[in-house]
């Protein structure tokens, strides 16, 4: 069996194209004397989110995975969670409206305030659409139709990318996005989706889905808790210094207050 075919060729270039995007993006962000100058460590956080992503679709692990438990949780690992969060750390959506001529960024920035974006962003919204799309897909006969129909696998893989971005977008405020809730709220939310996802593994455990041996299952889901702790310790370092520089900002601006 060949692992390479012609749809991930085609997946390939057009990874490559985006990935290549961002640079030039960042090129023509930079020539702009009014602006700062791009990151460079943004570069590398977005290359590795693509390679993140570009991994688990193209190559021998989606292959692979379609008949090892264990290698496809660590396909969900680095396509539901590790890729979206590095993608989300690199901003693209403010490298977009650094780049664009000034009347297609307003059009941009109206198009981000719609109520759509309002609550698909919403940390409680966010949450369900990930940890609770897991759910139905891991609880139920999903996981079995995924693997025999080649279009719901593909919704299924869309939806996960996609939830997983979202939900970090919910938390961790880096893209423009007007509609904003305390640290306070996005901690609960966060401590939630997070004892969701480990008790979801835990539950693989003990109750495989259809059509998974019972020690493949046992190992896919150790990955899963495991594996899901790690990534989500970085979302908390990156949720938590968040937290402290709005809290030092705060505080400054009283001490300015009080000496003026």
């Amino acid at each position: 069996m060949s692992l390479w075919n012609t749809g991930d060729t085609l997946i390939l270039l057009v990874a490559g194209i985006i990935w290549a995007g961002y640079f030039m993006a960042g090129i023509v962000s930079n020539r702009r004397s009014h602006l700062q100058k791009w990151p460079r460590y943004r570069y590398l956080i977005w290359t590795a989110g693509i390679l993140c992503a570009g991994v688990t679709v193209v190559g021998p692990l989606p292959k692979f995975a379609h008949h090892d438990f264990t290698l496809h949780m660590a396909g969900h690992l680095l396509w539901g969670m590790l890729a979206p969060l590095l993608i989300v750390l690199a901003a693209p959506i403010t490298l977009m409206l650094r780049t664009l001529p000034v009347s297609l960024g307003r059009r941009l920035s109206r198009l981000l305030q719609l109520p759509y974006f309002h609550c698909v962003l919403h940390p409680v919204i966010a949450a369900l659409l990930n940890v609770g799309g897991l759910w139905l897909l891991y609880a139920t006969d999903l996981f079995m139709l995924m693997h025999e129909n080649v279009w719901i696998n593909f919704v299924i893989h869309f939806h996960v990318f996609l939830s997983g971005l979202v939900f970090t977008m919910s938390i961790i405020y880096i893209e423009p996005f007007s509609r904003r809730f305390s640290f306070k709220y996005r901690t609960i939310v966060l401590v939630t989706a997070l004892a969701g996802h480990g008790i979801l593994s835990k539950y693989l455990y003990a109750h495989p889905p259809a059509g998974v041996e019972k020690p493949d299952a046992e190992t896919g889901s150790m990955l899963m808790y495991y594996g899901g702790d790690v990534i989500d310790a970085l979302l908390i370092i990156v949720f938590c210094y968040q937290w402290y520089q709005a809290a030092r900002s705060r505080v400054y601006g009283q001490k300015e207050a009080n000496t003026t």
